[in-house]
């Protein structure tokens, strides 16, 4: 019988651990279960934890450019897409210059500059 194998956790490259836990525990109304200088976590209640590692010289993704690219991704689903946008920003978000979809979903970047989407995707 082959090893079962289930994803754990997802784990972001960032200049501040702390920090962008922080703006995601807020986000997505998440705990932070674990934080160092150099290391923290968000528990999802029984799914995939969400972890926030250091890199020294962390070069900020430059979304859509891909010369510093965007290496992953966050889709968000969401009830109220101007509500939500409103509270991402208000947390420390930022619009991206560049919206595929404008009418059904929002292309935002976290305080390090990862992009994230918000919209009805689920």
């Amino acid at each position: 019988m082959p090893a079962t194998i289930r994803l754990y956790a997802v784990t972001v490259d960032c200049p501040d651990p702390a920090a962008l836990a922080e703006f995601y525990s807020q986000l997505l109304s998440l705990k932070i279960s674990y934080s160092t200088d150099d290391f923290a976590g968000l528990d999802t209640e029984g799914g995939p934890a969400i972890g926030f590692q250091r890199v020294a010289g962390f070069n900020r993704p430059q979304w859509p450019d891909q010369s510093v690219p965007q290496q992953f991704h966050l889709d968000l689903s969401v009830d109220d897409l101007a509500e939500a946008e409103a509270e991402a920003l208000r947390l420390g978000a930022t619009v991206a210059g560049h919206q595929p979809n404008p009418d059904s979903a929002r292309v935002l970047l976290d305080p390090a500059g990862h992009p994230f989407c918000l919209g009805a995707m689920g």
